[in-house]
């Protein structure tokens, strides 16, 4: 027999999937770019104004898996491809204790999707001397990120395609490798995995990036 609390739960659970489902659509046909905007569109079209009845990040994540994997069902194998792809080159930046993070981690990569790598390392030439060194021509620009609550900082980023594959490589000083950036538009660090990690993805797909990666910020 259902206690008055034990129904509450299962009904609030229920909203918390609703809106998780909702936000997963929102982000896989565009109408929302990341997973704060896509909570705050998707609680906004379900009328859900209680905070406490909002999906967290991993639930959205997950949805989205769920999502793809029943209207997109070629987004698995991209994924996985794209994930290969990171892995080698993570091998290949090896000295910068890479770390990777984005749509490719993941799973819910799509043929427009570039795979992002966080690159460690004090000297501020090191990567684009690593790249010259190997003949990798790249295009340097420069990303915003947000290092907590209160600070935020530009850092380099270089470009390039390694066949059909985008990448892009994200300078940061070594302290960085022990505390991710903050995830844009969100009050979380950004969830990445090593090189350990990613090939225990490659291994078991069905293990979550949450488990493998884990979002706390010493990911």
């Amino acid at each position: 027999m259902k206690t008055a609390r034990s129904g509450r739960r299962e009904s609030h659970s229920r909203i918390r999937d609703g809106v998780a489902r909702e936000a997963a659509r929102l982000i896989s046909t565009g109408e929302a770019g990341n997973y704060p905007q896509a909570r705050r569109k998707a609680s906004e079209r379900l009328g859900v104004m209680d905070r406490t009845l909002l999906p967290a990040n991993e639930d959205i994540a997950q949805a989205l898996q769920d999502y793809q994997r029943l209207f997109r069902p070629d987004t698995a194998a991209l994924s996985r491809r794209y994930r290969e792809a990171a892995l080698e080159a993570m091998e290949f930046l090896a000295p910068f204790q890479p770390r990777l993070t984005g749509p490719v981690l993941e799973g819910t990569a799509d043929a427009q999707s570039v795979v992002t790598l966080h690159l460690h390392d004090d000297d501020a030439d090191a990567v684009a001397h690593h790249l010259q060194q190997h003949d990798i021509p790249a295009d340097a620009d420069r990303v915003r990120l947000r290092l907590d609550a209160h600070r935020e900082d530009t850092f380099p980023v270089w470009r390039f395609f390694a066949g059909d594959v985008a990448f892009e490589l994200v300078g940061l000083a070594s302290l960085q490798v022990r505390q991710a950036p903050w995830a844009r538009g969100d009050d979380q660090p950004m969830r990445r995995a090593s090189a350990a990690q990613l090939r225990r993805l490659l291994q078991d797909p069905d293990v979550a990036p949450d488990t493998a990666a884990g979002s706390s910020p010493h990911a």
